[in-house]
C-alpha cells in the first residue's frame, strides 16, 4: 500500500490517472489562491467581478505552473523558455474563457458572482489539463519546438 501511495503522489509517473490526479490536485492549491483573490477583490475591496478573475486566475497560473512543472508532468520536453510561453498561452486562452464565463453569468444574467467563477473554473480546469497534456507535456506528440529538449 505505501509504495502504491509513493506511486501516487512522490515518484517520477507518466501514467494519464495519475498525471490527472496530481493535476487535480494542483487544480485545488491554484483554485485556493485564485478564489480567495476573486473572493476578497469583489465582496471585500468591491472590484468588478472580471477584473477580480483577471488577477486571482493570474496569481492561480503561476501556483499551477510552477506545481506542474515540478510534480505533476514526468518531463520536460521542451526548454523552459518555450515551456513557460506555451504554458502561458494556454492560461491565457483559459483566462479568456473564465472572463467570458463570468460575464455571461454574472454580469449578463445577473447571477452570483462566486457561482460564475465555480462554473467557469470547472470548464476551464479540463480545457488547461488537456492543452497541457497534449501541446506541451506529450511525449508523442508529432511538432516539437526548434529547442525540444533543452533546459
Amino acid at each position: 500500500m505505501q509504495s502504491h501511495l509513493r506511486s501516487w503522489l512522490v515518484e517520477r509517473n507518466d501514467k494519464l490517472h495519475v498525471q490527472f490526479f496530481r493535476y487535480l490536485l494542483v487544480a485545488v492549491a491554484a483554485f485556493a489562491v485564485d478564489f480567495g483573490t476573486y473572493t476578497i477583490l469583489v465582496k471585500v475591496v468591491d472590484i468588478h467581478p472580471v477584473v477580480a478573475a483577471t488577477i486571482g486566475f493570474l496569481l492561480g497560473i503561476i501556483v499551477n505552473y510552477l506545481l506542474s512543472i515540478r510534480w505533476v508532468f514526468d518531463k520536460r520536453s521542451h526548454s523552459a523558455r518555450y515551456e513557460l510561453i506555451v504554458f502561458t498561452t494556454i492560461g491565457l486562452v483559459g483566462l479568456g474563457l473564465t472572463d467570458m464565463i463570468i460575464w455571461l453569468i454574472a454580469v449578463k444574467a445577473g447571477q452570483d458572482e462566486l457561482l460564475a467563477k465555480i462554473i467557469a473554473t470547472a470548464i476551464v480546469f479540463f480545457w488547461n489539463f488537456g492543452a497541457r497534456k497534449i501541446i506541451l507535456f506529450n511525449k508523442e506528440k508529432s511538432w516539437q519546438s526548434p529547442t525540444s529538449g533543452q533546459q
